[in-house]
C-alpha cells in the first residue's frame, strides 16, 4: 500500500497532503499569501509525524513542478528533495496545470463530452501560464505563456466549449466573450488534488532524478533592481 507525501507551492497557496492508496490521510493548507518559507516545513513535518506515528512507511514524495511562482516552486522542490534524500525514496513530479484540472474532472459532472479544460495561472499584467486538455487530460495545446486578447483561443472556441479556471482566468472573463467560453471560480492548485496523478505515476514508476530535477519555470527569472538606500 503506497504512501505519498504531496507538496504544492506554485501559487500564493501553500499546501501539503499525505495519502495512502489514493485516500487522503492528512492535509494542511495556507491561503493567506506567499508564506511558503515559513509554513511549508512545519506542514511537511506534521505530515511525516502523522505517518510515523501510525507506522505508515513513506514510499514517495510528489511535488508540483510549475509553471508558477519562481520562489514558491524552488521552496517546494527543495523541501521535496530533502525528504527524498532523508528517507531514500523516489521523487514524483506533477505539472501544476494538470493538478488544477483534476478537481474539475472529479467534481463537475455537468461537463459535456467535448469540453476542453484551460487552467490558467496569473503571470502578471495580461499574461497567463496556461494549457488546454481534453477530459482525459490529453494535451490539446501545450503549456505556454499567453498574452490574453479578445480573440485568444478563438480557433478552439469555434468548435468546443472551453472551461477556464484558476487565478489567471479571473482577468480573462471581461476579455474573452465567445459564447463557448465558460468560467469556473475558486480553483487553486492544492496538494489533495495531486492524489490521482501521483498514484498513477507511482504505479507506472515515473520517478525523477532527485539530484538534478528542476521545476518547470517556463520563463527565465529576472530579479528586480534593488532601490537605492537613502
Amino acid at each position: 500500500m503506497s504512501c505519498i507525501l504531496h507538496i504544492e507551492t506554485s501559487t500564493n497557496v501553500c499546501s501539503v497532503a499525505l495519502s495512502q492508496e489514493g485516500a487522503c490521510l492528512f492535509e494542511k493548507e495556507n491561503q493567506e499569501g506567499p508564506q511558503h518559507a515559513a509554513v511549508l516545513a512545519p506542514f511537511a513535518e506534521e505530515a511525516l509525524s502523522f505517518a510515523d506515528s501510525h507506522a505508515i512507511p513513506l514510499d514517495a514524495v510528489a511535488v508540483s513542478i510549475g509553471p508558477g511562482s519562481y520562489t514558491g516552486l524552488r521552496i517546494g522542490m527543495s523541501t521535496a528533495k530533502g525528504v527524498c534524500y532523508g528517507r531514500d525514496i523516489p521523487l514524483i513530479a506533477l505539472p501544476t496545470l494538470q493538478i488544477m484540472a483534476t478537481p474539475i474532472l472529479l467534481y463537475h459532472e455537468e461537463l459535456p463530452e467535448d469540453a476542453l479544460l484551460c487552467p490558467m495561472i496569473d503571470a502578471r499584467r495580461m499574461e497567463v501560464y496556461c494549457a488546454i486538455y481534453d477530459r482525459s487530460l490529453t494535451e490539446i495545446r501545450p503549456t505556454t505563456a499567453e498574452i490574453i486578447e479578445k480573440n485568444s483561443f478563438d480557433d478552439i472556441l469555434a468548435t468546443h466549449p472551453v472551461y477556464f479556471f484558476g487565478n489567471g482566468a479571473e482577468k480573462c472573463r471581461e476579455i474573452i466573450k465567445n459564447p463557448n467560453a465558460r468560467f469556473i471560480e475558486n480553483i487553486v492548485p492544492l496538494a489533495r488534488h495531486m492524489l490521482p496523478l501521483a498514484e498513477r505515476a507511482m504505479a507506472l514508476r515515473h520517478f525523477e532524478n532527485v539530484a538534478y530535477f528542476e521545476p518547470y519555470y517556463l520563463k527565465t527569472f529576472v530579479a528586480g533592481k534593488s532601490k537605492p538606500l537613502i
